[in-house]
């Protein structure tokens, strides 16, 4: 009876009196199970789990193998935080009822909290092998995997929720996250802005974003959700890193650096924010910066390579060799066959004027693989070195090392002029006459050269035998130094010769527009036609050139290489008004309205004031009867022209179309 006043009273939502009707009822008889289950139920509504877990333990002790209990003290456990207990308590379920599926979910929910990933994982899958439709489960597992650093797994769940209810799904920034991870930053960008665009004050997510569109090279995009972070979270210093990398990305040096030394400011010891800025200053040009920086961040991480042979080029460039060849030969005891650190070394050494190590370097070199760098570099060394030796009378050995500089086909005056000194100092006078007469022949304004030939000829005339053999010029001190051809690094040298003969092609090409010009006006069509393709073939990019041979294949009504030319001179600059014009003046001929609408119509929108392109496609308006626009763009044609003839004649089109 009163067990039942209590169960009415309960459904009268009188929660105290059923309390009281209970525990009047347990003085009564207090080994009923049942009265302990329905007061334990009663406590929990009220919040008042402590009674409650006494109750549920009460009915453990009188009814042991009842699963449920345990799962309804775990819930409890689990409400206030205990984790611990709660698993205890679901654990102690399992064994009595395992073919309950439910608790493996339980469980797996507990151990998620106390982070044994692992063990979460083995749960939920068990719980879906069973009710594999549960979002729920599914989304907990997900979120468990992406916790223990399964992120491939995490996307593949989150993948299954999704593609099944887009609607209901709203798990964007988990999900994003784990896309982010695999580097599916595509996919991760789309997640996240769904993500932001749910809760806008979701840094992390606004952070995720931010790098998925720096990783993507939206650079515009990732700058605006930094904007974002910072507004949000001014002191977020770890994330600087990353946002000046962004604005050195975009060419934004001054605003880089001030980033990079505010992430320094709170992590001094990341070797990383020193290097970026090493690399920000020598882009700067700034190599005394850049080598303050790159020195900074070695100290941090001794091992990176690619950092000393950036350190090692900034060296070179301020010419302080000694150090460039420090850093090169760390580079080598690393990456010993590098050859382009070689040749940066050889070219150090060679500035240095330590001829003999550049010399056995650059031959060392030569046997890899051949450079135009090298070989001339190899012969100025051997011609430098030779005036050493010149200096402390070794002749033999200057006369090998000019012999094998001329050899190498050199047109250096200078290394003539030392093969004269060398065998003049072997007394081989027959030769030092032949290479002195060479020297002068080669330059003759050297009036060093001219000077010293005169002073040898007296001196080996017979009343002059017994002069001393040391030239004037030599005493004097006068030998010019022989200059290097790369001055920076072999990549600045080989960047100047290309530039060089880019030049010299250029330049013989318009030669040849030149010749074909002139052919053009005696109207030797195909003679012209050929000097322009000459010309196209040292210079491809030439649009002007270009335009020009399709308008002698117009004019000679060969209209398929007409248009072809004329599509080539627009494909290489897009922005080429009169090549696109021309070509809509063929396609008008070949009576293809539709296209040649499209060319002028390019026209107008690259040069909205080319009065020609809105009367010719006044023209094909005219040609399709669609008298509204032929008289729009007649009317412009009129407001762009000056030509006075052209003016009358639209002037009275205007007046039959109206």
């Amino acid at each position: 009876m009163l067990y039942q006043q209590a169960c009415t009273l309960e459904y009268q939502k009188d929660l105290q009196g059923a309390v009281s009707k209970l525990l009047e009822a347990v003085k009564v008889n207090g080994d009923d199970p049942m009265l302990y289950t329905k007061l334990a139920g009663i406590y929990t509504d009220m919040d008042k789990f402590d009674e409650a877990i006494a109750a549920y333990e009460k009915v453990i002790k009188l009814r042991p193998d009842d699963a449920f209990v345990y799962i309804s003290l775990g819930n409890i456990y689990e409400t206030q935080g205990k984790y611990t207990e709660a698993l205890g308590a679901y654990t102690s379920a399992l064994k009595i009822f395992p073919e309950y599926k439910f608790n493996y979910l339980n469980i797996a929910n507990v151990q998620y909290q106390l982070k044994d990933y692992k063990s979460a994982i083995e749960n939920y899958n068990m719980f879906l092998g069973t009710y594999s439709q549960h979002a729920d489960a599914r989304k907990n597992l997900a979120a468990t995997y992406l916790a223990n650093n399964n992120p491939d797994k995490a996307a593949a769940e989150y993948e299954i929720l999704y593609e099944k209810n887009p609607q209901g799904f709203d798990s964007y920034y988990n999900f994003g996250t784990a896309l982010f991870e695999i580097k599916d930053y595509e996919k991760a960008a789309v997640m996240l802005e769904k993500a932001v665009e749910k809760d806008n004050e979701n840094t992390s997510a606004h952070v995720s974003l931010a790098l998925s569109y720096q990783e993507l090279e939206k650079n515009d995009l990732a700058l605006a959700q930094y904007e974002v972070i910072f507004k949000q979270k001014p002191n977020l210093q770890s994330l600087r890193f990353d946002y000046a990398n962004l604005l050195a990305d975009m060419d934004k040096n001054t605003e880089a650096l001030e980033q990079y030394n505010k992430y320094i400011t709170s992590f001094p010891n990341d070797g990383r924010a020193y290097k970026n800025m090493g690399i920000v200053y020598k882009r700067m040009k700034n190599y005394p910066l850049a080598i303050q920086n790159y020195e900074k961040a070695i100290s941090l991480n001794t091992s990176d390579v690619d950092m000393k042979k950036d350190l090692a080029s900034c060296y070179h460039l301020t010419k302080d060799y000694t150090n460039a060849i420090k850093y090169y030969d760390e580079v080598l005891s690393v990456d010993k066959d590098n050859y382009d650190v070689k040749v940066n070394k050889a070219i150090a050494l060679h500035a240095l004027k330590k001829y003999n190590d550049a010399i056995a370097l650059y031959n060392d070199l030569l046997t890899v693989k051949s450079s135009d760098v090298v070989e001339n570099n190899l012969t100025e060394a051997l011609v430098s070195q030779g005036h050493e030796d010149l200096k402390i009378h070794n002749y033999s050995k200057a006369t090998e090392e000019f012999i094998k500089a001329i050899s190498r086909g050199t047109k250096d005056s200078f290394a003539y002029y030392g093969l004269a000194k060398a065998y003049r100092g072997c007394k081989l006078n027959d030769k030092a006459t032949e290479y002195y007469e060479k020297a002068i022949a080669m330059d003759p304004e050297k009036k060093l050269y001219s000077d010293e030939f005169a002073e040898f000829i007296a001196e080996t005339a017979p009343a002059a035998q017994n002069l001393d053999q040391t030239s004037a010029a030599e005493t004097a001190g006068e030998l010019p130094t022989v200059v290097i051809k790369d001055e920076e690094t072999s990549e600045t040298i080989q960047e100047q010769q290309a530039a060089d003969a880019e030049q010299e092609k250029i330049a013989k090409s318009k030669e040849f527009i030149a010749i074909a010009d002139e052919n053009y006006k005696a109207k030797q069509y195909e003679a012209s036609i050929k000097n322009y393709k000459e010309a196209l073939a040292l210079n491809p990019s030439d649009e002007v050139t270009l335009l020009k041979i399709g308008n002698i294949y117009k004019l000679q009504d060969d209209e398929t290489n007409a248009v072809d030319f004329y599509k080539k001179s627009v494909f290489v600059n897009p922005s080429y008004t009169d090549g696109w014009f021309n070509l809509g003046l063929v396609y008008a001929s070949q009576k293809n309205v539709a296209e040649s609408k499209k060319c002028f119509e390019q026209v107008i929108k690259l040069d909205p004031q080319y009065a020609y392109a809105y009367y010719a496609l006044g023209l094909a308006y005219e040609t399709e009867k669609n008298k509204e626009e032929a008289l729009k763009n007649y009317n412009l044609f009129l407001k762009y022209t000056k030509d006075q003839k052209a003016i009358q004649d639209v002037q009275d089109k205007l007046k039959k179309l109206q």
